[in-house]
């Protein structure tokens, strides 16, 4: 048995012997890219107070990361499959530990950005590959069972990626939070190179360049719109972007449907199954990951946890996500795609509107019914999702098909945390200025309308002034969770709103087994046995 695989999986005459273990590997390297994103949830109070970082540069910090990941995911995911999907992750997980080692050095703005930005590149290479080779080494028959593995690890690294910064910051600077995923991207390069086979796409032709850049202006200024126009105001930079956005998208559209050989054929959209599951991981992750951002600033600011308090009471759900992918793995097969996806987001739905009760004399007990629906519902759903978008992809599209799928991903989690998170502070503002517009300078009042973090700061300056004292202090304490508590209630009610109408636009769209098994694909014609095995698990 050689030590490194040299066999690529397409010439191999029955399925890859170590492909578990290879799928470690995957879910390894899945996991620094996803924890990337959750763990500067907790550590952004120290990295704002270390860096003096204003609510825009923080918001920068945060989200260098996820224009490019967003982005270029599409392209590099056909790149991959082009030359290597093996060697797309090694250098993949090698970038990516390159902008973790220089944002854990450095102590200047731009430079974490920048930093931030560089890691973005790395994991927009590292998520498409990872599908793209779960798929090339797992058989039909496990590749259902593969997948959800791989999606249980998506939610998990939502509740460890806290989790592990916390404990890293009760002892360490926040830099740590960066330079902790060195090790673990030098493990998955190891493991990549013992134990993932090479792989790639056979006769898949030219890669459409045109198609590919069309995509990266498109979503790059989509994102960049969204992060910017909800926070900053529709200035000229937002809308531009926008405009650009819509321009470069119906460009994008047009070029894909004359192309012979398009990056992604665009006409899956009309397919019920794809377009179906699409939108359920872009509204899942809409949903789930704005509720996580606000819940978990309330459990800081409001309730006092720290770093590593707060992620200890993130588990449940990391928990539930294992609850509900062992359940998903025994009934998506049974039930299919349609009832499965849909049970799990309208329980997704009922975890986001539960927050709607949040008060400001509420307890973490009351956010952990929340937390435990949101994480069932995506250990549920992701899965038999993720496997019908694949399923949907020729062998040599599976890179392209892993970009598509971890594209909604991304977008829907961009979107839920900068639409939620822009109706969070309005709302937080407009509740401050009603109760404490008059009782304090112009100047105060607006740091404190800033964010639940500057309120708090106003009341301990108003604490140790003189002509403030610990009463006004505490009055102002009070108000600031107060307004925060009725921004998470209000933020709560329309996001819910906004995950049902998702629900009930997904339930609509996708086919119902007894539909898909008899018709097959949309156009009528007969389907294959692994169509059916695709749509129906």
């Amino acid at each position: 048995m050689p030590l490194f695989p040299n066999t690529p999986v397409e010439k191999m005459t029955e399925p890859y012997h170590r492909r578990w273990w290879a799928l470690l590997v995957l879910c390894l390297s899945l996991l620094i890219v996803v924890m990337a994103n959750t763990s500067l949830i907790v550590a952004a109070p120290d990295m704002t107070k270390d860096l003096g970082l204003s609510s825009s540069d923080l918001q920068w910090v945060i989200d260098g990361y996820t224009v490019p990941y967003a982005a270029l995911m599409l392209v590099l995911g056909a790149i991959g499959d082009k030359y290597s999907r093996r060697g797309a992750l090694v250098l993949g997980l090698l970038i990516f530990a390159g902008g973790s080692v220089m944002g854990g050095l450095v102590d200047e703005t731009n430079l974490v950005i920048t930093a931030r930005a560089i890691m973005g590149v790395g994991a927009a290479v590292v998520m498409p590959a990872t599908l793209s080779l779960l798929v090339a080494m797992f058989p039909r028959a496990e590749r259902a069972r593969a997948i959800t593995a791989w999606s249980a690890t998506s939610g998990l690294a939502i509740a460890v990626g806290p989790l592990t910064a916390g404990w890293l910051l009760e002892n360490h600077a926040w830099g740590s939070t960066f330079l902790v995923n060195v090790p673990i991207a030098v493990l998955g390069v190891i493991g990549a190179l013992l134990l993932v086979p090479p792989s790639k796409a056979e006769g898949m032709g030219r890669i459409d360049y045109g198609g590919g850049l069309l995509s990266i202006v498109s979503v790059g200024c989509l994102v960049y719109a969204v992060i910017e126009g909800p926070h900053f105001g529709w200035g000229t930079g937002p809308i531009t972007a926008a405009v650009v956005a819509g321009v470069g998208l119906l460009a994008f559209v047009a070029w894909e449907l004359k192309h012979p050989n398009p990056m992604l054929d665009v006409r899956k959209f009309t397919e019920r199954p794809f377009g179906g599951s699409m939108m359920a991981v872009l509204f899942f992750f809409f949903g789930t990951f704005g509720s996580i951002y606000y819940s978990t600033q309330f459990l800081q600011f409001v309730l006092g946890y720290n770093a590593l308090e707060t992620g200890i009471r993130l588990l449940p759900l990391a928990g539930s996500v294992f609850v509900g992918a062992a359940v998903t793995g025994k009934l998506a097969p049974k039930l299919g795609v349609k009832l499965v996806v849909g049970t799990g987001m309208v329980i997704g739905t009922v975890g986001v509107f539960l927050l709607t009760r949040i008060d400001s004399g509420s307890t973490y007990t009351d956010f952990v019914a929340s937390l435990l629906l949101l994480g069932f519902a995506i250990g549920l759903s992701l899965s038999p999702a993720t496997d019908t978008i694949m399923g949907s992809f020729p062998e040599s599209e599976l890179g392209v098909g892993g970009g598509a799928n971890d594209t909604a991903l991304e977008l829907g989690a961009s979107l839920g945390i900068a639409i939620l998170g822009s109706l969070l502070a309005t709302s937080y503002k407009d509740k401050l200025t009603d109760l404490v517009g008059g009782h304090l300078p112009a100047e105060a009042l607006d740091t404190a309308k800033d964010s639940v973090g500057g309120g708090i700061a106003v009341a301990e300056h108003v604490a140790k002034n003189p002509q403030g004292g610990a009463e006004q202090a505490q009055t102002l304490l009070g108000a600031v969770h107060e307004s925060f508590a009725h921004a998470i209630a209000h933020t709560s009610l329309i996001g819910g709103i906004i995950m049902a109408a998702g629900t009930l636009i997904v339930i609509a769209v996708l086919p119902g087994r007894k539909h898909t098994t008899q018709h097959g694909a949309e156009e009528g014609t007969p389907a294959t046995e692994e169509q059916t095995e695709t749509v129906g698990a």
